[in-house]
């Protein structure tokens, strides 16, 4: 029986070559001022169109969304120019890609906002770093701040900043959108009691906490259609803040309402530290109950787990991100059992050209 990871697959109204997925990662690498996607980041994504599709680095709504240093942003004509450039090559190379769409939330440093302040369901500090570069160049993780909370007033504005940038991603030349709601990031932000201490419609109850997410998705499916609409949950994330025990809760009951949309796909980032959280078979089943689109799982996969799963349906995609970073031709190398290139040098990962970046050679290539 041939490895369930790379049979075709279906995706909203496209058809995939495989199931094998190029996991969202964040580079830095854009061109300054102006958080511009470039032709390095163009050739990066073309050499690795050959997963099943491709997601991209998380792309900030709007300026305020912005939490590291040179990330794209998708708010921007300049911006939307720069992703055309890579969504082209993808196509050229017969790939598939989504853009992630991303508002940090309190994620987020004083030097990135005029009034010194990242925003937040409530003001309450993440305990957590990130990566800015100073006027020295020189990248460092720093403490995020206690947050601003956001008006009620504003988190409609931000529902309609996201329904702006999947316009955007789609006259960019994207094939949809996917919209980052784990990790920490503002969308999980406001699932989470332990971050949410809102009494407004969007604070209190489950139901009032899985509001925003609602909205984001629902807007962005009238606009440009559920079929091209995605999200990305992180269930069993802890860090950062996120530790709610009624995470799952709010996760499944979003996944009926998404159900309902006819979203392409739930995209779940799990813990992949040596520790972690196991994810239950009972949580992928009730998972998949309530949602019959596909299912893409991320978490430091080995083969056969990926086989496993897929064969047994509970999921239908899996997702690898260090691996495909350092192996332009994932699928082929895993499809053969061929060995993988390890990530050569760690200080490449965020920011530079393109060493660690573009020149990890396929099979074959090495010298």
């Amino acid at each position: 029986m041939k490895n369930g990871l790379f049979n075709t697959g279906k995706l909203g109204n496209l058809n995939t070559n495989n199931k094998v997925v190029m996991a969202p990662m964040t580079r830095s690498r854009t061109a300054q001022p102006g958080d511009i996607p470039t032709e390095l980041m163009a050739t990066y994504y073309a050499q690795r169109a050959s997963a099943g599709f491709i997601v991209s680095e998380a792309t900030q709504i709007s300026a305020q969304g912005k939490g590291y240093s040179f990330t794209p942003g998708i708010y921007t004509q300049a911006q939307i120019d720069g992703w055309k450039k890579v969504t082209n090559a993808v196509h050229d190379n017969d790939g598939i890609i989504f853009s992630q769409l991303w508002h940090v939330g309190r994620m987020s440093h004083p030097v990135f906002h005029p009034d010194g302040l990242p925003v937040a369901p409530s003001a309450l500090a993440p305990d957590a770093q990130v990566w800015v570069v100073g006027d020295d160049g020189v990248g460092r993780m720093l403490d995020c701040p206690v947050p601003r909370a956001l008006s009620t007033q504003e988190i409609k504005g931000i529902v309609e900043d996201y329904r702006q940038a999947a316009v955007n991603a789609i006259e960019a030349g994207f094939d949809g959108v996917e919209v980052h709601a784990g990790n920490g990031y503002l969308i999980d932000q406001f699932l989470r009691a332990t971050s949410n201490k809102r009494n407004d419609e969007y604070g209190g109850s489950l139901e009032n906490r899985i509001r925003f997410a609602l909205e984001i998705i629902k807007a962005i499916s009238d606009e440009i259609g559920a079929e091209r609409t995605a999200i990305r949950l992180a269930p069993f994330i802890t860090q950062r803040g996120m530790n709610d025990p009624e995470a799952i809760d709010a996760i499944l009951v979003l996944a009926k309402h998404f159900d309902e949309l006819g979203i392409a796909y739930i995209h779940l980032a799990e813990a992949d530290w040596d520790d972690a959280p196991v994810v239950t078979e009972a949580f992928r089943q009730q998972l998949r109950e309530n949602f019959s689109g596909a299912i893409v799982v991320a978490g430091n996969y080995t083969l056969d787990k990926a086989d496993e799963l897929i064969n047994n349906n509970l999921v239908d995609y899996v997702a690898f991100g260090r691996k495909f970073l350092a192996n332009p031709d994932l699928p082929y190398r895993l499809e053969n059992n061929l060995p993988l290139n390890d990530i050569s040098d760690p200080t490449t990962l965020f920011g530079g050209d393109e060493r660690g970046y573009t020149d990890y050679p396929v099979y074959g290539e090495q010298i």
